[in-house]
């Protein structure tokens, strides 16, 4: 069984030496009848069929050709190979899958996410073949009767396969169809010591007791002991026949999320007879869902303190591989942490993720949101043999995700509930009881210490109203309501929102997408948008750029094609810049959101914040800032003025200035303030501007009493040093106001081996970016204000020599022109 642990077994994955042959649906049913000479495809495991091809030169990725009319037959010679007892085992298979040992059927895969285990006896001399079959004759297969069908899937067969929606979801993705071994192959030789049902529970109790609990079952007798943090506990045998061992640890340093504390992680030691196995890491830390004093919120606690989840919704590394590594992971997941979020969600029209993603994300401190793969579809839960495969599938998910402290929420699935609502059936229909009963119980058995939800969205008269419960919130965004329906919306929690197409940095258009935006059919084909729908997410966010800058888009577009894409940059940083500052501000009833999404999966103006080639977007670099734990943040109230809102989440006080400024032709200050403070641990204040300036200002120019005094509005929060941690800026006549023609002065310095860069200037300058040869600076797309020097940290990208000085270009929004920065 898959759930079986080789403790200190030789474990050896087979990545080479496979060879692969396409042949029509059902031509050959046994690799007797193959054609020997036709396997002239070399590949690799893991990987996919695409994959492979596309390294030999017969699939185009930017235009790829349907994979599942044919199928697909992988072999590997075992000769060779010392005699004996041995266990295959095969990780994931994509997805109607046949293995053949020595010619022989011994296995058939009915689910891309059912891991395999298949004992056998090596003779020295095996052949292991796979057989992919056709997936299309499946998913052409009439099943139960479905009360409704969603648009945004090509193939409404789908629902029948357990098979990931990627490569399926027409105007989302592209159209790469996931064929192969895509998870890893290795031939294991067992050793003595095998256990199996591991579970593993690291809790964290209210006064800071760990309290680590280890259980499996284990065939022999034999002495046994758990040792974590240089404490020892025996195993005793359970009336059902389970082993299990409890060791309460006080004081134990707990795993926070980043923007908390540290994600500190502790070593689990199994002795069986004096041998030492590591059952891995583990983190000591308390999840519990607040629902707020109304009963209608959602929000998580840590260790007893509320937590502000901020993140993104999680693609896929490489859509052409799926690769499933901490190499192929560790990029991606390194920018969200550098990008201060605490959450990453795995959407249930993705595919599983290995137990090296939950590695990443336990040790930077990334709590993870776990759809399982149901998405959309009305899904025959109430055949059993279906619900049966289903609930097998979680469990054997959650038993692969013991102990890891990042998995904090697990939803039965994604918009199962909201697809069914939106198109008018009752709950009765949508609302089964294999989302909030069966699953909920596979999820409280494996994994106790996660928080459940039966669907994302989920809560309210209807399930996708953002004011209750878990939302996917498109107020701003796809339905262009104003910007401060993201205060009138009250939203409690968004699992995912703020969709734009988000266009990248000009060094990744002209590498891979150098076309006129917009006018050129391959800059439309990578622009995502609702299939069937008139307007796509470009449409969206050109709504959002006019309504910030006043201009007409479509003649920008047409006289100043450069101008454009750096106002469309511009729109999105500055829509999540103000959409967060409201649901973070003191006194907000959103306790998380998620924006959708991480990662593009082609290169272009999709929806991720990092693009397909992994350098960040305009609008990561907003969400940085946004995402601050040491926060200072403005919002307009009307006729009630200004309020500065102040945030520590951090673990301990922090001593800190207040600066504020309303500048006038953005250089002269008309007004400004300053106050020292000392802000607690966990905190959140509220400060109206008018109790820093001790007199009435029109901050806001509500009042409108004679013309405006000012154009912007500048908050810093200051180190006892002096230096800046964190700004905030408001724009009391709108940005289009706030435009200057204004020089920048900048100088180069390197400390300590790391570069820096120095800005400077007399005059506001808005959405000022960096774009340098051989590094990559921590921020861009930033507001420059006057009165004090920002100083940026450069890092060498890849291949950069790191004694070379930086070179490059800068320009901001109103700029006419780069100016050379060398």
């Amino acid at each position: 069984m898959t759930g079986t642990i080789y403790l200190g077994a030789d474990m050896r994955p087979l990545e080479q030496g496979w060879t692969l042959m396409m042949s029509e649906p059902g031509q050959y049913q046994v690799p007797a009848e193959l054609p020997r000479n036709a396997f002239n495809i070399n590949a690799s495991v893991p990987g996919t069929v695409a994959a492979a091809l596309t390294e030999a030169g017969l699939f185009d990725p930017a235009s790829p050709a349907p994979l599942h009319g044919k199928d697909v037959w992988y072999r590997r010679s075992l000769s060779g190979e010392t005699p004996g007892p041995a266990v295959l085992r095969f990780e994931g298979l994509a997805t109607i899958a046949e293995i053949f040992v020595n010619g022989v059927l011994r296995h058939t895969s009915e689910s891309m996410f059912e891991p395999v285990d298949l004992p056998l006896d090596l003779s020295g001399e095996d052949e292991l073949v796979i057989c992919f079959r056709a997936l299309q004759p499946h998913l052409e297969k009439k099943g139960p009767r479905a009360r409704w069908r969603p648009q945004m899937m090509d193939q409404q067969g789908l629902r029948l396969v357990r098979t990931t929606l990627l490569g399926h979801m027409p105007g989302w993705c592209p159209e790469i169809h996931p064929v192969g071994p895509f998870r890893p192959i290795s031939l294991i030789r067992p050793s003595r010591d095998a256990i199996s049902d591991l579970r593993i529970g690291a809790d964290l109790d209210e006064f800071g007791t760990g309290v680590l609990t280890v259980e499996f079952r284990e065939a022999a007798g034999a002495e046994m002991a758990i040792l974590c943090c240089g404490r020892t506990a025996q195993f005793e045998r359970q009336p059902d026949g389970r082993m299990r061992a409890r060791l309460d640890l006080p004081a134990v340093a707990a795993w926070w999320p980043r923007t908390h504390g540290e994600p500190t992680l502790h070593d689990v030691t199994l002795a069986i007879d004096g041998r030492l196995h590591s059952l891995g890491l583990v983190g000591f830390r308390r999840i519990e869902v607040d629902h707020d004093e109304d009963g209608k919120g959602f929000g998580l606690k840590v260790n007893g303190v509320p937590v502000f989840c901020r993140g993104a919704v999680w693609t896929n590394a490489d859509i052409l591989r799926l690769p499933g590594t901490a190499e192929a992971y560790a990029p991606w997941l390194a920018l969200a942490a550098e990008a201060n979020m605490n959450m990453i969600r795995i959407g249930g029209t993705m595919t599983y993720e290995t137990a090296d993603f939950f590695r990443l994300c336990d040790r930077l401190g990334i709590m993870v949101w776990q759809d399982l793969m149901f998405a959309n579809f009305d899904y025959p839960t109430s055949d059993e043999a279906f619900a049966r495969k289903a609930v097998s599938e979680v469990d054997m998910l959650l038993g692969r995700l013991q102990g890891h402290p990042s998995l904090a929420v697990v939803a039965g699935g994604s918009e199962v509930f909201q697809q069914g609502a939106m198109l008018g059936l009752p709950e009765r229909i949508w609302k089964g009881e294999f989302f909030t009963d069966a699953l909920a119980h596979v999820v409280r058995d494996r994994r106790p210490d996660v928080a459940y939800v039966p669907n994302s969205p989920y809560g309210g008269s209807m399930p996708f109203v953002p004011n209750e419960g878990v939302g996917h919130y498109y107020g701003v965004g796809a339905y262009q309501r104003p910007l401060e329906d993201a205060r009138r919306a009250k939203v409690r929690f968004a699992a995912e929102c703020l969709a734009f197409a988000h266009v990248p940095q000009q060094r990744t258009l002209d590498a891979h997408l150098p076309v006129a935006p917009v006018h050129d059919s391959r800059w439309k084909a990578r622009v995502p948008r609702d299939r069937g729908a008139s307007w796509d997410f470009e449409d969206v966010r050109d709504h959002y750029l006019a309504e910030l800058y006043g201009v007409d888009r479509a003649r920008l577009r047409r006289e100043d094609p450069a101008a454009y894409l750096d106002h469309a940059r511009a729109t999105t940083a500055e829509v999540v810049t103000e959409t967060f500052a409201e649901w973070r501000r003191h006194g907000s009833s959103c306790r998380g959101a998620l924006t959708w999404t991480l990662q593009d999966l082609e290169a272009g103006p999709g929806w991720g914040v990092i693009d397909a080639t992994g350098e960040p977007k305009p609008v990561w670099y907003a969400l940085k800032r946004a995402f601050r734990p040491l926060q200072v943040l403005l919002t307009d109230e009307g006729t009630n003025g200004l309020d500065i809102h102040l945030i520590n989440e951090g673990p301990t006080s922090e001593s800190v200035t207040l600066e504020i400024a309303c500048l006038r032709e953005g250089a002269q200050p008309v007004v400004s303030a300053s106050k020292a403070l000392s802000l607690d641990l966990r905190s959140s204040h509220r400060i109206p501007a008018t109790d820093l300036f001790g007199a009435f200002f029109d901050t806001t120019y509500a009042y409108r009493f004679g013309p405006p005094s000012h154009d912007v509005t500048v908050a810093r929060l200051l180190d006892t040093y002096g230096a800046v941690l964190s700004e905030a800026f408001h724009f009391p006549l709108g940005r289009q106001q706030a435009h200057y023609s204004t020089g920048i002065e900048h100088a180069f310095h390197r400390i300590d081996g790391v570069w820096w860069l120095d800005l400077s200037t007399d005059r506001f300058a808005q959405s000022v970016h960096l774009d340098l040869e051989n590094f990559r600076p921590e921020d861009d797309w930033f507001h420059l204000a006057p009165g004090r020097t920002k100083r940026i940290r450069l890092h060498p990208r890849d291949g950069a020599e790191n004694d070379q000085k930086p070179r490059g270009t800068l320009r901001h929004l109103c700029a006419s022109r780069s100016h050379p920065l060398s």
